[in-house]
């Protein structure tokens, strides 16, 4: 494997990148997939040549978009000190003189009464933005900020991809997170060692999640042919002849878990779940491009995946989806990857399925002082493969997993009628928790994994500060605050924030099918002034107000 060092891309570089010529048949190749639709072939090369020769740092030509109530100001203290707290030894695409501008340009704004889950709010996009490259092929983010030996090239990593893109969907400027996304089609598969299919990703899950919140048609034709050979080649490298599919851990980026081997080929929630998800993203696309029956034929293959979940993974015993060895035998472990499947809106809607959840606040099962741990405090081998020496996943809280567990209690709630104990306190206590861990030395801070009694960062060395490994600002905008992306010119507004915690909150400029969205809640409406109870504005017009904070439903 090349040393990072010895890519074209480098950490801290200042000045315009010269590209090695075995990498310029690729640069062109992302001219073409990024090209302007209706482009001819000398606009393609004027534009691939000029993409070619573009500076690798940002010039603030994002266009800030006015607000309608908030003012980009409210971030502006918390991003100062953001940058003051950095010791600027890596810079990436934007760098942080410039963080304020292209944050201001990009983000929705967000305010509450918590202020913990504001300053960590934009904190995160402010770290996320930390890890945004230039490289031959488009924009890529980072996992790690500084080079890590097992990544590809550019420092890219997959295992975080799903995160990744329903973090970056939000985005006012789309091109970021869109030539991610194909960069994992077209950029890695270029290289002379491909690492994609290193890790399990939900790829066309998050790329289905990306089009719902933008609309664009042309990108998701562009992107399908390379989707479809990707979810081809998981099966012919990890379906076995059940059609289950088996995953050593360490490659769902869980090693060292109860229940999992490096070596050995276990059938596991994880990456049935993503290729359940898969496969009803690529049906859902199929429909969207008119490709009846291959939308129906994914559907057949997402149902019968669906069901050898249930009849396979589901450990009646312990009421919990759970790994299943070679042999047959269940691992007789609660881990929290057994709440994966409700990601994905995977079991049927029963009791018997929403009594796991019972697991979430029990001491002895996934509750700790400092988060959700990745498995059964009660077990034998809870935390017993050490401490900070690798990546543990035998109980530690990881943020990845707890990005995981709040998307799948999100839809538990929003998509299911039975929700055993859970609620909506139980979803901000548990949100509110994951915001209030992520610190440091009482600075914000988001790192690898932690210890669950004290909140101790188990993995403490540079590559592992403002770690891109999981999602925040997508459980504030699309779970929390409820913006549930959708097909139609329906849209559907789920807040999850308890009926009695907050008396006002307002999250403003949220890009959305060509529109701006503003949504407000003002108890008494002297807070914005702009109308008492829940309101939502599109482009600054009022289109919704009701009387009570409750989930409603508006025209575009």
């Amino acid at each position: 494997m090349k040393r990072f060092e010895d890519l074209p891309i480098k950490m801290n570089q200042q000045h315009t990148v010269k590209i090695k010529k075995k990498y310029r048949f690729w640069a062109l190749l992302a001219g073409l997939f990024f090209v302007q639709p209706g482009a001819g072939r000398a606009q393609v090369h004027s534009q691939s040549q000029s993409y070619l020769q573009t500076e690798q740092h940002y010039h603030r030509q994002d266009p800030i978009q006015k607000p309608f109530i908030l003012n980009p100001a409210i971030m502006q203290e918390d991003v100062a000190a953001f940058n003051h707290q950095d010791s600027g030894d890596v810079v990436n695409y934007v760098e942080n003189k410039d963080a304020y501008q292209w944050l201001s340009a990009n983000i929705p704004l967000f305010s509450c009464p918590d202020t913990t889950l504001q300053k960590i709010y934009y904190f995160r996009w402010w770290s996320f933005r930390k890890h945004l490259v230039k490289t031959p092929y488009g924009f890529i983010f980072t996992e790690f900020i500084t080079p890590v030996k097992f990544a590809g090239a550019f420092n890219g990593i997959s295992s975080a991809l799903g995160h990744q893109i329903y973090e970056g969907r939000w985005l006012h400027n789309p091109t970021y997170i869109q030539q991610y996304a194909a960069y994992w089609m077209f950029g890695d598969p270029a290289q002379k060692k491909p690492v994609f299919h290193k890790f399990s990703t939900w790829i066309d899950d998050a790329v289905y999640g990306l089009y719902l919140v933008g609309r664009d048609k042309n990108y998701l034709e562009k992107m399908l042919p390379a989707l479809e050979k990707d979810y081809k080649k998981w099966g012919v490298e990890r379906q076995l002849p059940s059609k289950l599919y088996w995953q050593y851990d360490v490659r769902d980026a869980m090693e060292e878990s109860i229940s999992g081997s490096r070596t050995v080929k276990n059938r596991r929630p994880t990456l049935n779940s993503y290729m359940y998800g898969n496969a009803v993203a690529l049906s859902k696309i199929s429909q969207i491009l008119g490709r009846t029956a291959a939308a129906t034929a994914y559907q057949h293959e997402a149902t019968e995946l669906r069901q050898l979940v249930l009849d396979s993974l589901w450990d009646a015993k312990a009421v919990f989806f759970e790994v299943r060895h070679p042999n047959g035998k269940f691992a007789d472990a609660r881990e929290e990857i057994g709440f994966i499947p409700w990601y994905f809106n995977l079991p049927p809607d029963r009791k018997v399925y929403a009594k796991a959840w019972d697991q979430l606040m029990d001491t002895t099962g996934f509750s700790a002082p400092w988060g959700i741990t990745t498995a059964e405090r009660r077990h034998p081998l809870f935390r017993t493969h050490g401490s900070g020496h690798g990546c543990e996943w035998d109980g530690a809280v990881w943020p990845y997993a707890t990005t995981q567990t709040l998307k799948g209690l999100a839809n538990l709630l929003n998509n299911y009628k039975h929700h055993n104990e859970m609620s909506r306190q139980v979803y901000y206590d548990a949100l509110h928790k994951y915001a209030w861990a992520q610190q440091k030395n009482g600075q914000p801070f988001i790192g690898e994994y932690q210890d669950e009694k004290t909140g101790f960062w188990l993995r403490n060395n540079p590559r592992s500060r403002y770690y891109n490994h999981s999602g925040f600002a997508d459980l504030i905008i699309s779970d929390l605050v409820g913006i549930k992306p959708a097909l139609g010119d329906k849209l559907t507004i789920a807040p999850l924030i308890p009926e009695k915690q907050w008396d006002w909150f307002c999250l403003d400029k949220v890009r959305y099918h060509n529109h701006m969205l503003t949504i407000v809640w003002d108890k008494t409406g002297k807070h914005y002034g702009h109308g008492k109870g829940f309101i939502v504005f599109v482009d600054g017009l009022k289109v919704k107000q009701v009387a009570k904070l409750k989930t409603l439903q508006i025209s575009l």
